[in-house]
């Protein structure tokens, strides 16, 4: 085999088949493949890291670079989607062990038995918690989950039109639509398009924290069409489970159950829906049986993957491991239990609700939707939404995100304790007055 370059020390791939690749592509050098990029973004020299540092030095620098973010120090009253929450010391110590860190997907089940009851345990949570007898092993994330439901919905139907309730979360939505353009799938006005309606989309609580009428919303859907419900799964400790409102597929991002925020991820969509769409789950879905020695044993008994059945036909090509979020999720619904997860939501609800009547005392804030019920989120009518979230991330306060140019939003978790709460008011009060407002 040739010999790699001295520069190269950890590159796969040796100068013959460089060479190789180089000849089929017909390009003179490993520069030309990147010659779409502007010159002034691109290297001229290595990165200069400085000196190497030994292992108490290099901690110290970087504890110095993490201080610099700011966003650190902030009280959190952000949401929009993904949520602030306390996590159980016990979540990250069982989840971070090293036979499940180590380990990856479960395709050898003699020797994935842990692991595959893991997902099997996750999996009955989670119908549980929707109310929906057959649930998937976890997809990438919330909105990808509500994409991959929609598009099995064009597939269950032969349909393609999508209708949305107001108040779906836009990020959400957009994900949907991107998915979707490779499908012809399109977005319907429920009403003026109602035979060509593959599933109608609602979210509870929706974007703007409401408390919707799941039930009335699924009722107005065309005869044929699936109901597809995007949950908050923090809520169901108090809400219903959307399954027992009507649903035919309820997703969710699981983060609010036992995930931290971790700059955007990795996170882990839920999904469950009714028997007859069993076939049509995509990602996995772990079974249990009986071993040949008549034992209890788990195995992957279905699998919609691309890379399992054939190709193109495949019900979905999602091809990620998210079983160790699906882990971390587990340990922290086995930890709190029906009580706690009901403790849970009556916390943020109420605290919410305290939140709520504060700050609307401040003059020139008020509800952006008057007389609407929420639960643990809720839309503020300010003067200048963006100049006062910066105003109030200078206080110490991280609120948002803006919805427009006079709206953004607050959200409430059982980690905000009622001074907390008060700073939040007394600070925003502050930065209006100064301001003028």
């Amino acid at each position: 085999m040739e010999e790699l370059g001295p520069r190269a020390p950890y590159l796969p791939h040796a100068p013959g088949d460089v060479a190789a690749m180089l000849a089929r592509l017909g390009l003179p050098d490993v520069e030309a493949l990147f010659s779409e990029l502007p010159e002034d973004l691109r290297l001229s020299a290595p990165v200069d890291l400085g000196p190497a540092l030994d292992e108490a030095s290099l901690a110290r620098r970087v504890g110095q670079l993490a201080g610099a973010n700011t966003a650190a120090g902030l009280i959190c009253f952000a949401g929009g989607g993904v949520y602030d929450r306390y996590l159980p010391a016990v979540v990250q110590a069982l989840a971070q062990r090293g036979e499940f860190l180590t380990a990856y997907t479960p395709y050898q089940p003699e020797v994935s038995q842990g692991t595959l009851q893991v997902t099997f345990e996750f999996q009955t949570m989670v119908s549980e918690l929707f109310g929906l007898p057959v649930a998937t092993a976890g997809l990438y994330d919330g909105s990808t989950a509500l994409a991959e439901a929609v598009l099995m919905s064009r597939a269950a139907t032969g349909r393609r039109g999508v209708a949305f309730a107001s108040g779906v979360h836009p990020q959400w939505r957009a994900v949907v639509e991107t998915y979707g353009q490779a499908q012809g799938l399109v977005a319907l006005d429920l009403d003026g398009h109602a035979d060509d309606v593959a599933a109608v989309v609602v979210q509870q609580p929706d974007y703007f924290g409401r408390i919707v009428d799941v039930e009335a919303l699924l009722a107005r859907r065309p005869a044929g069409a699936l109901g597809v419900v995007a949950v908050d799964p923090s809520t169901l400790g108090v809400l219903e489970a959307p399954g027992r409102q009507g649903a035919d597929v309820v997703v969710a991002e699981g983060q609010p159950l036992g995930l931290p925020l971790a700059y955007g991820g990795p996170y882990l969509g839920l999904m469950a829906a009714r028997d007859d769409l069993l076939r049509r789950l995509p990602g996995r879905i772990c079974g249990q049986g009986r071993d040949a020695a008549g034992q209890r044993a788990f195995v992957l008994t279905l699998q919609a993957r691309e890379q399992h059945i054939r190709r193109a036909r495949a019900t979905s090509n999602v091809c990620t491991n998210q079983a160790w979020c699906a882990l971390a999720v587990t340990i922290y619904l086995s930890l709190l239990g029906p009580r706690g997860l009901a403790e849970l939501g009556r916390l943020g609800y109420a605290r919410a609700h305290y939140a709520a009547g504060l700050l609307t005392r401040i003059p020139g804030v008020r509800l952006a939707i008057a007389g609407a019920p929420f639960f643990h989120e809720f839309a503020l009518r300010v003067p200048e939404a963006e100049s006062l979230q910066a105003a109030m991330a200078a206080a110490g306060f991280l609120v948002g995100p803006v919805i427009d140019r006079h709206t953004l939003l607050i959200a409430v978790t059982e980690r905000r304790d009622r001074g907390e709460i008060d700073g939040l008011a007394a600070a925003m009060g502050k930065v209006l007055r100064d301001a003028g407002a």
